[in-house]
């Protein structure tokens, strides 16, 4: 009986396997054998020469990085841009929360419904889309400039997307009306999860509809905020490029390149491929690293590691 108990546990041990091993070939070739190509950063790499036939430079890069006054200055305006997008973000992940009490609260199911499917469509649309739409209604010759023209509030049309001026407000408005419904999804999955009698048995005491929301439901979901918030700041540098890509111009590049954008920028219009690989290596050390230390954090105030 003990042999036939260890051989099915063996079988089903294979099995699993079996199942995670296509996962692990995909995780494999999509994640980390593209990172070969992090020996660009070694070599002077001209396209569309053979790496073999370019000069092997070492370390030349990642010393221009900061040997390199005019780099050095054009890096922390990058980075300045970088962390205040990202800290405006952090600062904001606490409203899909709110949102998703907000919809839990809703009585009437149909209208709860239809406010979550309004407002997490936009998540399905992609930035050139929203940027169409951006340029629709706040060009200089835009329907919100058409219509205060109209009106007689403006004199001259208000050049929205052709400035500088308060472009991270902006940036983050736009990603938080297109992320707000999709990011209270999880939150509504876990609101979901909490047992209903913790909720009568306030009722019982007396407990009105704001002391269940503040004493059971906003408790209930800080384990999962507090995840998302570590997440979030393990991917400080990580702002994404898409959004800044279609939203920047000559007039505004300087507010909203962000590191993922510069990069691409180096890489791409500078034509220096070798550069962006020695910066998108430093930024996936510097990744890791806080990665490691929300983890740490994390184990200590929660007793519980996230990775």
């Amino acid at each position: 009986m003990v042999v036939q108990s260890t051989k099915k546990k063996n079988m089903q041990g294979k099995k699993i396997v079996l199942l995670i091993l296509p996962f692990l070939v995909l995780s494999f070739l999509f994640s980390y054998f593209p990172l070969h190509g992090w020996i660009y950063a070694l070599y002077d790499y001209r396209a569309p020469l053979k790496l073999s036939q370019c000069e092997f430079v070492g370390a030349k890069w990642f010393v221009t990085l900061f040997a390199n006054k005019t780099q050095v200055d054009q890096l922390m305006v990058v980075m300045k841009n970088t962390f205040a997008l990202s800290f405006l973000g952090i600062a904001t992940s606490f409203l899909p929360v709110l949102f998703a009490v907000f919809l839990n609260e809703m009585r009437c199911r149909w209208v709860r419904n239809m406010v979550q499917t309004i407002t997490t469509i936009p998540n399905f649309i992609s930035w050139t889309l929203v940027y169409a739409i951006a340029f629709a209604l706040f060009s200089t010759t835009g329907m919100v400039n058409s219509l205060l023209l109209r009106m007689g509030i403006i004199d001259t049309a208000i050049k929205f997307l052709d400035s500088s001026n308060h472009v991270w407000l902006s940036m983050i408005l736009w990603s938080m009306w297109k992320g707000m419904g999709w990011n209270a999804i999880m939150y509504l999955a876990a609101i979901s999860g909490i047992d209903q009698e913790l909720y009568e048995a306030a009722r019982v005491d007396g407990a009105g509809r704001f002391q269940l929301i503040w004493n059971i439901t906003i408790p209930s979901l800080l384990p999962t905020y507090f995840v998302m918030l570590m997440l979030s700041i393990a991917s400080f540098l990580s702002n994404g490029m898409d959004q800044y890509y279609v939203f920047q111009n000559a007039f505004n590049k300087t507010s909203i390149q962000v590191l993922d954008l510069y990069v691409y920028n180096i890489g791409m219009t500078g034509k220096s491929l070798s550069l962006a690989t020695a910066i998108g290596i430093l930024k996936s050390l510097v990744s890791l690293t806080l990665l490691f230390s929300v983890n740490f954090v994390s184990k200590k105030v929660r007793g519980d590691s996230i990775i």
